[in-house]
């Protein structure tokens, strides 16, 4: 059904607006009808953050921002889904065009704006489906116009506690004013202090709640240390590497396309991002698992970044390129890798291979 719904559903799409080829992806994905979840090979079970993934396979925030249809992914054979960013307020975004494809390159550049339907609307989805199981994640950030970005994630962080799977703190995104400025050490250290005292105070009520923080490719190693160092001080769950890039790599062929302000995504950010998964990694010592994000448009590409130490990965661009049917062929590719590679759990090769990726010549 998978491979019938890509045939027949990515050439429209395509042709569409890629907002609009968006919404009505949400709209079929709503009106799918129920599937019956095919187990997943043992080997693939991952556990981290205190939770049970079936696979490593993550629909990555950004595709399903207001919790529509989680279940429906879920069920097409995503191990885990997070849902976001979601903003206290509902906000519209930045002004459109702002989604733009790359054709020739399987890229995406998308100046979105956290637009979202705000925290009160997203829980009351997130709470309907609370008994349903799967782990779903929720991806946080603050209002463009907030007084205090802050109190908007404490905010967040106590709202969405009883019903979040874990959290993920975007400071990282391109789209919003002043945003990224929050990886700063000082900022981001009374930040996680201020997230984690908050999971703390609901934990009693809502359960565990892992936070995560999710970085930005552009970071300097410089930068990457003192981001490392604030995260293990503060404790936090897990790391997400990367979110989108705001550089251009020499190698995209749309040249006019690519000169679209705001972040990059889908095969051009492979590299650059699987190199910051390995600086991660190397510095992180074991304190938390990371997971992996950018470019996985293949089996090859997902072992590639789960030898540079991710213990889960997501993914989102490469699918409008590739159609849900990529989910199955990367767990398929895995599979096959740890049969004939007499392994028994992905854990054995995480990071495998990221003291020798971070001594190749830097990504460009």
């Amino acid at each position: 059904m998978i491979r019938a719904f890509d045939t027949l559903s990515l050439p429209l799409l395509r042709w569409l607006d890629p907002e609009d080829a968006h919404r009505l992806a949400i709209q079929g994905l709503r009106l799918l009808p129920p599937l019956r979840t095919r187990l997943d090979d043992a080997k693939l079970a991952v556990r981290a953050f205190g939770l049970n993934f079936p696979n490593p396979i993550g629909m990555s925030a950004g595709f399903d921002k207001n919790a529509e249809v989680p279940d429906a992914l879920l069920r097409l054979g995503f191990g885990f889904v997070e849902i976001g960013t979601v903003t206290p307020k509902p906000q519209s975004g930045n002004p459109r065009p702002r989604l733009f494809r790359l054709e020739r390159d399987e890229a995406v550049i998308n100046r979105l704006g956290f637009n979202n339907d705000g925290a009160e609307p997203v829980l009351r989805r997130l709470a309907s489906r609370a008994n349903l199981g799967g782990i779903i994640g929720v991806n946080v950030g603050a209002n463009k116009d907030s007084p205090d970005r802050v109190a908007d994630y404490v905010r967040l962080i106590e709202t969405f506690a009883p019903v979040a799977s874990y959290f993920t703190v975007n400071v990282s995104s391109p789209n919003t004013p002043g945003l990224r400025n929050m990886q700063q050490a000082h900022i981001l250290d009374d930040l996680l202090a201020k997230v984690i005292d908050a999971r703390e105070r609901v934990r009693a009520k809502a359960g565990d709640s892992p936070v995560l923080l999710k970085i930005a490719p552009d970071l300097s190693l410089a930068e990457l240390d003192e981001v490392v160092h604030v995260a293990r001080s503060r404790r936090v769950d897990g790391m997400i590497v990367a979110n989108t890039t705001v550089g251009r790599p020499s190698s995209l062929r749309e040249t006019a396309r690519a000169k679209e302000q705001g972040g990059l995504s889908g095969r051009p950010l492979f590299r650059l991002s699987t190199r910051m998964v390995a600086e991660t990694y190397v510095r992180v010592e074991g304190a938390f698992p990371l997971i992996g994000v950018g470019g996985i448009d293949s089996g090859g590409a997902a072992l590639t970044k789960i030898r540079a130490g991710a213990s889960l990965i997501q993914l989102y661009s490469p699918l409008v390129f590739k159609g849900l049917g990529l989910v199955d062929d990367i767990k398929s590719d895995l599979t096959s890798t740890l049969l004939r590679t007499g392994r028994e759990q992905l854990s054995e090769i995480v990071g495998a291979d990221a003291a020798t990726i971070t001594a190749e010549d830097w990504p460009v």
